[in-house]
């Protein structure tokens, strides 16, 4: 079954670990993004770690090879399990990252869920009708220069899985459940249409994390996808 990834996404080291309190052993593994990190710094991933928890660092990394493999290196020594780097950063630049890492497995972030096709167009500077394409451009660049997997929609998933095979790790954000809000993503599916078009993990947030009885709401997940 797909692994349950946990969107840490509050302002404080306290409130995310609530959040962890809360769902416990329900989680798979927790996410630590950009507000978090940003927030209070490395320690929470740590403490995390402390806890015997499996840690998402999703930083998107995008600089020039040298600083991206030095930050690969940091997060290996913090014990971070995932760790995001940015495809467009370039072919020297995963290889670079790849090269560097020597426990965490990396996933290369192709384009954001957030993106419509006329954004992206308009990103690219040329007209495009389908994102799959790109997507999977930049997938096939990452893996080849040895990062482990890539961050997509279920939109692209069953296709990355037909290009990438079966060893690629392909996680899905933009989770919904029937009938849920989008909130400002715009390629999204619920739980059960992502691991059917090959989706490894699940990254969960607001439909979790913004429910009254969060830990209620995952475990329901956790019970539908074992039908899937």
């Amino acid at each position: 079954m797909a692994d349950l990834i946990i969107a840490l996404d509050r302002p404080s080291q306290r409130e995310a670990l609530a959040l962890v309190d809360q769902l416990g052993d329900e989680a798979d593994f927790y996410k630590v993004g950009l507000e978090l990190f940003t927030s209070v710094g490395p320690g929470v991933v740590r403490t995390l770690k402390g806890r015997g928890k499996r840690v998402f660092l999703d930083l998107k990394l995008h600089d020039i090879p040298n600083t991206v493999a030095g930050a690969v290196r940091a997060a290996d020594e913090l014990g971070v399990d995932l760790l995001t780097v940015h495809a467009v950063g370039g072919e020297a630049m995963l290889r670079a990252a790849a090269e560097a890492a020597e426990r965490v497995r990396l996933l290369a972030v192709t384009v954001l869920t957030s993106l419509s096709e006329h954004e992206l167009g308009a990103v690219w500077g040329r007209t495009l009708d389908d994102s799959t394409v790109e997507v999977v451009r930049l997938a096939r660049l990452s893996t080849a220069a040895g990062i482990d997997g890539v961050v997509s929609s279920a939109h692209e998933a069953a296709e990355l899985r037909a290009q990438l095979g079966a060893e690629a790790l392909i996680v899905t954000p933009g989770i919904r459940l029937p009938g849920g809000e989008a909130h400002d993503q715009t390629r999204v599916a619920t739980p059960a249409m992502a691991v059917n078009a090959g989706a490894d993990a699940l990254v969960l947030g607001r439909a979790v994390t913004a429910a009254s009885e969060p830990q209620q709401v995952l475990a329901q997940i956790r019970t539908q996808l074992e039908s899937v």
